[in-house]
């Protein structure tokens, strides 16, 4: 990752967020909670820019225009309404649980192969 990405990278997110300040105060307090769980939660494609957010701006954007409240748009469960968001993408647990799996194939493996030459 180059400086110029770095610079790029804040100047994307300043300008997300300025959207974000931009929505009426309940699509900002919805916003911020979906923003800390799908941080814990950990979609990869997080880190690659703010396309998933940009995109719920979107909607909030337009559910706003429209004289939606946000619960209108999201339903009353944010986090089923995150982890549909994100149900095909793929998480940083994904790629923990396919580490683990790797580590106790490959202990079983050399366990199995010392037993058998016993």
């Amino acid at each position: 990752m180059s400086i110029q990405d770095i610079i790029k990278g804040k100047k994307e997110w300043r300008a997300h967020m300025v959207r974000v300040k931009a929505l009426p105060q309940d699509y900002q307090i919805v916003y911020k909670e979906i923003q800390k769980y799908l941080f814990k939660v950990g979609p990869v494609e997080l880190t690659e820019g703010t396309g998933l957010l940009s995109g719920i701006v979107d909607l909030f954007e337009e559910g706003a225009s429209m004289g939606k409240g946000v619960l209108e748009v999201t339903g009353n469960d944010v986090a089923a309404f995150c982890d549909d968001l994100i149900k095909d993408s793929k998480t940083y647990a994904d790629v923990y649980q396919k580490s683990v799996d790797r580590e106790v194939n490959k202990v079983m493996k050399k366990v199995t192969d010392k037993t058998e030459q016993n």
